[in-house]
């Protein structure tokens, strides 16, 4: 079978053959149509992930879109969304045109959504909306800050806070291409974060956007916004962080907690069930079939890979990347708003 096959880390994906993945007691053979490239995906190919480096060489892929060729617990035909451990534990990911599951893995998928764009929302829409309606358990009427609004966690939670009836929603995004994407999922306002961001500074144009006080804030970056962000919470607000791409850390005072009975919340998808995946994947599903929810993506063949990941890896990716396992050609194309 075809397959993207890292060989040496810290390198983009070579494209060739790989031999098919062998049964196994209570596995699934899944038929691959759809995988994104995500940031995890170039982080554990580097070999510098926390997880260690991924014994070589391995199919990437941490998720994908794919239908069951062979299991006994669920049809042959079903249409499925799954979370695989390439890169973080020995075996082979969704990049190869067939993969090897436990069933327990498997979410089945309901009609409506292609696959490319199902496999764009995946595990960073599931991260935006299990943060913000499960987490934070925002309230209709409520303000809610995301920060990194251009992202796909960040367009998904903007979409979702409009969605569940939130009163206000304002953005904080980098780049112009991040800002509109952020305006385009229907921020009614939308700060630009800069490289000298000073937080005092920052918060004072978060404060104005918001026309006051947050009640919730997703944080998918850290660093200087997050510092910022926690300044501007309402009394009884929560704050939830699932990310650190602007940094590592960021800085609060006692006061601005206990004086506004505020949560600080961490999220991550490791302490949700594939059940619990599979429920919120289903609810954001039933969205974007009625045209309700979308990302901004970018669809590659397998062929067009190695490039799409060195794209992502040198930061130069404008939107969610995803691999058409099925394309016959050379031809990719745009997806999204």
């Amino acid at each position: 079978m075809r397959a993207a096959v890292i060989e040496r880390h810290g390198t983009a994906p070579a494209i060739g053959e790989r031999p098919p993945p062998a049964g196994a007691e209570a596995h699934a053979l899944v038929s691959t149509t759809a995988a994104p490239v995500t940031p995890l995906d170039v982080l554990c190919a580097t070999g510098t992930s926390y997880f260690g480096p991924p014994p070589l060489p391995y199919v990437p892929g941490v998720q994908g879109v794919g239908v069951v060729q062979d299991a006994r617990g669920v049809p042959a035909g079903t249409r499925v969304w799954f979370p695989t451990t390439a890169g973080m534990a020995p075996g082979d990911g969704s990049m190869a045109q067939q993969v090897l599951l436990p069933e327990t893995e498997l979410v089945a998928l309901p009609d409506g959504v292609e696959d490319t764009l199902v496999a764009a929302l995946g595990l960073s829409a599931i991260a935006a909306w299990a943060a913000l309606i499960w987490k934070a358990g925002l309230r209709p009427g409520e303000k809610v800050l995301v920060l990194g609004g251009g992202s796909v966690v960040g367009q998904v939670a903007i979409q979702a806070a409009r969605l569940s009836g939130a009163g206000r929603v304002v953005a904080a995004s980098r780049s112009s291409r991040a800002q509109e994407r952020a305006r385009t999922c229907g921020a009614d306002a939308v700060v630009a974060l800069r490289d000298d961001d000073e937080p005092d500074e920052l918060a004072g144009r978060l404060t104005n956007a918001c026309a006051g006080n947050a009640d919730v804030v997703i944080d998918p970056l850290c660093g200087v916004p997050a510092t910022a962000a926690l300044q501007l919470l309402a009394p009884g607000g929560r704050f939830v962080n699932l990310g650190s791409s602007a940094g590592d850390s960021a800085t609060f005072t006692s006061a601005t907690l206990r004086s506004r009975s505020a949560r600080l919340l961490g999220y991550t998808n490791n302490e949700i069930s594939t059940a619990r995946k599979g429920e919120a994947l289903r609810a954001l599903l039933q969205h974007a079939a009625a045209g309700r929810l979308r990302v901004d993506h970018e669809v590659v063949p397998l062929d067009r890979l190695p490039g799409a990941w060195e794209r992502q890896a040198n930061g130069l990716a404008e939107r969610r990347i995803v691999v058409d396992l099925t394309a016959q050609d050379g031809n990719g194309g745009p997806g999204g708003p």
